[in-house]
């Protein structure tokens, strides 16, 4: 059994294996070869007056591996000044974080690792959103407004950079500071000319990629921004409104996600960032809880598969606008991803090594 932290990952897990190693778990969903259940979250009353305690799962089984990732988070939605509302989360304090993939052998059973999923996590949304632009963005495209400077927006550049050749990318987000620093960074990392420019709607102007990666649960783009042959990727399932997607000529999601239960008193869907949680508490505490706004009815989009199989079409114009959004089979990226760090690591010696003993017992349950 190994424990692998972030450090691990880092060393071990590159964007274009990433890439490559989802891709191929999810043609495995095609032929029975990968399956995932989707994400699941509880909301607990917790200390403070303005959040909740989230408990989250999802889980997924490919390549002969099943992953569990679990999250445990107090989180609040603090409003800014524009009337915009993001989701802010934590674990004890502000800053520090716990959140855990557990990787099981599906041939034997065996407990085969935990690893810290920060890394891993920003890694397998961002190979996500390079899956979705190497199927749907124009061969040419070669210019990206990006929309957030967070560790996800880094990772997503980065799988851009890797099915794309890039040329140049502005970035905007809420704090000068941050977007200044993104810029700087991405620019020196990725050989690339990375401007922070100081609108949303400067950002997108006349670009080949438009990506929002944000907290927000509210959206984040206007429809009128929208130009011929740009493909649009967002992070948040709340950065999308309807009158955006109505702009699309082409819409595809990652996969189905999101679980066919009916609202009732303890599940409810679209409570903050969550697509669908049991909540618990009295009717004043649950006046904390934001309802995000319903943009979209996703029941009918394609998915990744559809288009891979030939059942749907991807882009067949360069003016088409295309979308492509990273939501499901997010169970599959955690065995798929969670496997090759854990094979990497394992062949380098790396990694902090458990009993497995540890972790059996004599008594069946």
């Amino acid at each position: 059994m190994l424990m692998i932290n972030n450090d691990v990952v880092a060393q071990t897990l590159n964007m274009r294996e990433c890439i490559e190693v989802q891709e191929e778990a999810f043609a495995g969903l095609l032929h029975g070869k990968a399956i995932f259940r989707p994400r699941i979250d509880t909301y607990v009353p917790c200390d403070r007056e303005d959040g909740y305690y989230r408990f989250g799962t999802v889980e997924g089984s490919s390549g002969g591996y099943y992953a569990v990732r679990l999250k445990s988070d107090i989180v609040h939605w603090p409003k800014g000044e524009d009337g915009s509302v993001s989701e802010s989360k934590y674990c004890m304090q502000p800053g520090t974080f716990c959140g855990l993939v557990i990787l099981y052998s599906a041939g034997n059973g065996e407990p085969l690792a935990i690893m810290n999923d920060g890394h891993l996590q920003h890694m397998r949304v961002g190979a996500a959103a390079g899956i979705g632009t190497r199927l749907l963005a124009r061969e040419d495209a070669c210019t990206v407004g990006m929309i957030g400077s967070g560790g996800m927006a880094r990772t997503f550049l980065e799988a851009y950079a890797v099915v794309r050749k890039l040329k140049s990318v502005k970035v905007f987000s809420r704090n000068p500071e941050n977007r200044a620093r993104y810029a700087a960074e991405m620019s020196k990392a990725l050989s690339l000319e990375v401007v922070a420019v100081d609108s949303a709607r400067e950002a997108v102007r006349g670009v080949d990629i438009l990506s929002t990666c944000t907290d927000s649960i509210t959206p984040t783009i206007d429809p009128a921004w929208l130009e011929p042959g740009m493909h649009v990727v967002n992070l948040g399932p709340h950065e999308i409104s309807a009158d955006v997607a109505a702009r699309f000529d082409v819409k595809v999601q990652q996969g189905k996600e999101g679980l066919p239960i009916p609202e009732s008193e303890m599940f409810k869907q679209g409570i903050g960032g969550s697509l669908g949680a049991f909540v618990m508490g009295t009717e004043e505490q649950r006046k904390r809880l934001p309802r995000a706004t319903k943009n979209l009815k996703l029941g009918e989009w394609p998915v990744y598969t559809d288009v891979l199989s030939g059942k749907s079409p991807g882009r067949t114009s360069r003016d088409q606008i295309t979308h492509y959004r990273t939501i499901g089979n997010w169970g599959v990226q955690f065995s798929s991803v969670g496997s090759l760090v854990y094979r990497k690591a394992k062949a380098a010696g790396l990694g902090h090594e458990l009993p497995t003993e540890w972790f059996l017992q004599d008594i069946r349950n």
